[in-house]
């Protein structure tokens, strides 16, 4: 077998295989990059894969790291920001409590349709110079010891080729080529499953009611273009709108509370959506949300021991980790392992040495991984509680916006110098936060289950301090200013934390505090005060 050659050789060309080739080729467009993958483009667009909701750090590594704003605006949705409605069981969403904003916060974000959006990165890819060899299978990757090149055996229509590297990055997705080959799989102790399914036409919640309390809540009235949750005890509902005239569905549920073979078929579903969110499923019903496809996974979550190696080869995407759907956090973390990667491979090709660093980006994207796994597990069951489930989303974007999202967003991820200087406000920072989602597990816990009567939006864009926090992301500090933003942003995070350990104990006096009032500084200057939206929109 005659084998060509490749700087680098990216298995699997899907968005986190994709846009790592078009970083590779803009850092140095005399790199040689390959990528191989499965399908044959162009594919489908709308009914092909999940993960059509971007949020900021994504949004940002699409639009200015990558360049693609252009794309994003002309052909993709802007999207409406998060919105969660606590209606489980109910018919009348317009009298269920509502979260979210009623005008665009400063950052922007994407609904992304990813068959769509895929075809524009292979073509942009092919433009750049990027060998993109669709239609083929891997059969196996040979790694190198020492110096030597790697080898990586595919198949196309029947021919059998081979390519030699100095670098193999892993971007296959579950398929996780280089996972199953060196044994790094990792159960992360979350379990939680998945069905979704496109339909045609769009969903748009305005339509649920003609109140004009309901109808003037946002302004213009664009709910359809938020990524809509659907909440309600162990599970949580997504309406995702799509450019091509689609509109992207699935229910997400702990496994111990909502089995997935009551819902592993597009039949079973709906069903289940007739009980738990009627409203979605009599508009589900009219005949022109014609189904498209519908899919499932079973215990969908993993980790992974080992994603970048000193040897020349690297995990992305969810070839490496994944974590939960909820907040959409996917292309955050391929923002954040593609930049690492292409930081590796910078230096290798520069002479330099990259082991320490290969050590060190693992630990940091670990760590990353580890703090955002905590908002997801064991809180599914918080998920349909409507006094608690929407402190808990602003705390957990709260947490987001100040410390992760402005170090990439800024620039900063790569900063060594400056990582190591933020490593008492990261460790504060989790610490609060562990404290946090046990006090919002306790609190809950302790609530009465019944649902609860609303008629009411909780209006995020009136917390002065949270749309600014948002709108700082669009900023790129030097390094010891973002570190005195990040200080400023760990002391807001106790505060936040202090008002949500008072609204607790207002109702449960005896609740334990969990360790907060210990991780509190003592700072007047720094508010995290949440009245100015509490119930001032109430219908």
């Amino acid at each position: 077998m005659n084998a060509t050659r490749a700087d680098v050789v990216i298995t699997g060309g899907g968005l986190a295989g994709l846009t790592l080739a078009i970083q590779l080729k803009q850092r140095d467009p005399d790199m040689a990059v390959t990528v191989l993958e499965r399908r044959q483009h162009p594919v489908r667009e709308a009914a092909f894969k999940v993960g059509e909701s971007s949020v900021e750090i994504g949004a940002h590594y699409f639009a200015e790291v990558l360049g693609l704003r252009e794309h994003l605006e002309s052909a993709q949705i802007r999207k409406f920001g998060f919105r969660f409605f606590f209606s489980d069981g109910r018919k009348d969403i317009d009298r269920c409590t509502e979260l979210g904003v009623s005008r665009l916060l400063p950052t922007p974000s994407w609904q992304i349709d990813r068959g769509r959006f895929e075809n524009y990165l292979g073509e942009h890819a092919r433009a750049l110079g990027v060998g993109f060899v669709d239609g083929c299978s891997v059969r196996g990757v040979d790694l190198a010891d020492g110096e030597g090149d790697h080898v990586v055996r595919f198949e196309q229509q029947g021919q059998a080729g081979a390519l030699q590297a100095r670098w193999v990055v892993d971007a296959s997705g579950r398929a996780g080529l280089l996972k199953r080959k060196l044994g790094l799989a990792q159960d992360n102790a979350h379990n939680a499953n998945a069905v979704w399914w496109r339909v045609e036409g769009l969903v748009d919640p305005n339509s649920w009611s003609s109140d004009p309390s309901w109808l003037q809540r946002c302004t213009p009235p664009d709910r359809w273009r938020s990524t809509n949750h659907m909440c309600g005890p162990g599970y949580w509902f997504w309406l995702i709108p799509l450019s091509s005239g689609a509109h992207s569905l699935g229910i997400v549920c702990d496994a111990r509370m909502h089995p997935l073979e009551t819902m592993n078929t597009h039949d079973k579903a709906m069903a289940w959506l007739r009980e738990h969110q009627p409203q979605v499923a009599r508009t589900l019903d009219a005949s022109e949300h014609r189904l498209q496809d519908f899919l499932f996974l079973r215990n969908f979550s993993y980790g992974c021991k080992q994603v970048f190696s000193a040897d020349r080869w690297a995990l992305t995407g969810e070839a490496g980790v994944f974590l939960d759907p909820f907040y959409s956090p996917g292309s955050d973390f391929i923002a954040i392992s593609n930049t690492y990667i292409c930081e590796l491979i910078g230096r290798d090709r520069a002479g330099k040495s990259f082991a320490p660093h290969a050590e060190l980006y693992q630990q940091l994207y670990f760590s990353f991984y580890e703090n955002t796994l905590t908002l997801y597990q064991d809180q599914y069951p918080i998920f349909g509680d409507a006094q608690v489930m929407p402190l808990k989303v602003i705390w957990d974007y709260t947490y987001y916006w100040s410390l992760l999202a402005p170090l990439y967003c800024s620039g900063h991820i790569t900063d060594i110098g400056l990582l190591g200087r933020l490593k008492p406000d990261f460790l504060r920072a989790r610490d609060l936060n562990l404290s946090v989602q046990a006090l919002l597990r306790d609190w809950s816990a302790r609530n009465p289950a019944e649902p609860q009567s609303g008629g009411r939006l909780l209006d995020q864009y009136h917390i002065d301090w949270f749309r600014a926090l948002n709108g700082e992301l669009q900023d790129h500090p030097d390094a010891d200013t973002f570190l005195q933003r990040a200080q400023r942003n760990v002391l807001r995070m106790g505060a936040l934390a202090a008002e949500l350990l008072q609204q607790a104990r207002q109702a449960h006096p005896d609740i334990d505090d969990h360790g907060i009032t210990a991780l509190l500084q003592d700072d007047s200057t720094v508010s995290a005060s949440l009245e100015a939206c509490w119930y001032s929109s109430a219908a």
